[in-house]
């Protein structure tokens, strides 16, 4: 007999673990199936050990200016193995921490190879054998994996994926970056800050290119001046290895082509979804390219199979799975019969991003020319950290906040931020666009002094001709 479920939850990932909890909060029978670790990627080897990796970095990097605050240190050098180990302990802390909740919410794990049968039939192939389970609904959270190098792929010893930059087998001495979205610029920034000759490669026209143009330009200059070599609309080859070093061919965008060679490159040029072989076409659940396509509350095309977070289309972030494992996991009560949910469809344009490079990147909603491009007439204003008491005070007076108003309605479009701690400070724009504010709300509202954050309200009345502090 298959044990039966309400709800199974195909992975662990922050869009699954979160997913099963909240079915289970809802009172539905819930299991996960996860074939590696609890938490998946992003809580073993994606946005948590990494963050634990650039507060290393960072802090080595105050240590080595410690002069600048009337400090003096002396004898300051990095211990790779240590700092590796603290961040898979950071990871292994959080990994508990979901075992934990899953106990807690008595939600049944599974420890398997899961694969879709037939409707809500799933077969779970693990180390003690194959099990058979059941569910009236199933949520696909499978995640996604990096993308390789076309004819080169990964080996953890000169081409590095995420992973292998997580868990060095040494310090690279030249590193090359092949990719400047987040995942290649933070693991830039870590290994810059760390010492390492540093070149970054993207094929666009900038780096991190889903950002605003004003972020993109500022974040250039700031790694370059940092020490990094950055090549915007180039391509690169890996042309050859050797036992000590990796071989690449840039091309610029002139067609100048050099090849040098470097210790170590890093492939960061996007993701794979983990959709094959788990019985998508079997069932005739519609994917592209395979990635899974869903409506606003996670439904496939095939009743009672959702789908959630990377495995489905982008952007793909921690965060926007969460809450897509929120919502299916309401619309799915909803159809169960629990008439006290009221499940909220995703507002893409709500989804913030954040790099947690140095200076940090976060952002929401539209960038000024993507406003431009939509039909509206903006007005934008920019404040520079320079004129911030509180960035001058920190000695981090690198960075600007930039928002995008509509210029008839007064709606914010967007808010673009660069320097410390802007990760920390997007949610307010983010709270801000969810409840559809204007400028009018956000001049009215109290910013604390001093904070990085009043750089927030004084972007908003530059962007009215009202800045008071420039």
């Amino acid at each position: 007999m298959a044990d039966s479920y309400d709800v199974i939850v195909l992975g662990s990932g922050p869009g699954g673990y979160v997913s099963a909890i909240r079915c289970a909060q809802l009172g539905l029978k819930t299991a996960i199936v996860e074939r590696e670790l609890l938490g998946g990627i992003c809580l073993n080897w994606g946005c948590i050990p990494t963050k634990a990796l650039l507060r290393s970095a960072e802090i080595f990097h105050y240590m080595q200016h410690a002069k600048d605050y009337g400090l003096a240190a002396k004898e300051i050098e990095a211990d790779l193995d240590a700092v590796v180990k603290r961040s898979r302990g950071v990871a292994k802390q959080l990994n508990s921490g979901v075992t934990h909740l899953m106990k807690k919410n008595k939600i049944t794990v599974h420890m398997g190879t899961g694969k879709l049968v037939a409707p809500g039939k799933l077969e779970v192939k693990g180390e003690k054998g194959s099990e058979q389970l059941s569910a009236k609904h199933i949520i696909v959270a499978t995640g996604a994996r990096a993308r390789d190098l076309p004819g080169n792929p990964a080996d953890g010893d000169r081409i590095w994926t995420y992973r292998h930059a997580m868990t060095p087998k040494e310090m690279p001495t030249k590193l090359l970056v092949i990719g400047s979205g987040a995942i290649g610029i933070e693991f830039a920034s870590f290994y810059n800050d760390m010492g390492v000759d540093v070149t970054v490669v993207e094929m666009m026209d900038r780096i991190v290119p889903v950002e605003d143009k004003d972020v993109s330009a500022f974040l250039e200059k700031a790694l370059t001046k940092q020490g990094m070599t950055i090549k915007t609309g180039a391509k690169v080859e890996i042309t050859g290895k050797t036992a000590k070093s990796v071989k690449a061919k840039i091309t610029d965008k002139a067609g100048k082509a050099e090849e040098t060679e470097f210790s170590h490159a890093i492939v960061a040029i996007g993701i794979v979804p983990n959709t094959e072989e788990i019985g998508l076409e079997k069932l005739g659940i519609t994917a592209d390219r395979g990635f899974i396509k869903i409506d606003d509350y996670g439904r496939t095309n095939v009743k009672g199979v959702w789908s959630i977070g990377d495995c489905t289309p982008g952007p793909w972030l921690a965060h926007k799975a969460s809450h897509e494992g929120v919502t299916a996991a309401e619309a799915i009560a909803q159809e169960l019969g629990n008439k006290d949910v009221h499940p909220h469809p995703l507002d893409r344009a709500n989804i913030p991003g954040c790099t947690y490079c140095h200076p940090q990147i976060a952002s929401v909603g539209m960038t000024e020319l993507k406003a431009k491009e939509a039909g509206y007439e903006v007005k934008t204003g920019t404040f520079p950290f320079i004129g911030n008491g509180k960035a001058i005070a920190l000695g981090e007076a690198e960075g600007f906040t930039k928002t995008v108003f509509d210029a008839k309605t007064g709606e914010l479009l967007g808010a673009h931020m660069i320097g410390a701690e802007v990760t920390e400070m997007i949610q307010g724009y983010v709270v801000g666009k969810t409840l559809e504010t204007t400028e009018a709300e956000l001049m009215n509202t109290i910013f604390p002094h001093p904070t990085i954050s009043e750089s927030m309200h004084e972007s908003v009345l530059a962007a009215y001709g009202r800045a008071l502090h420039i």
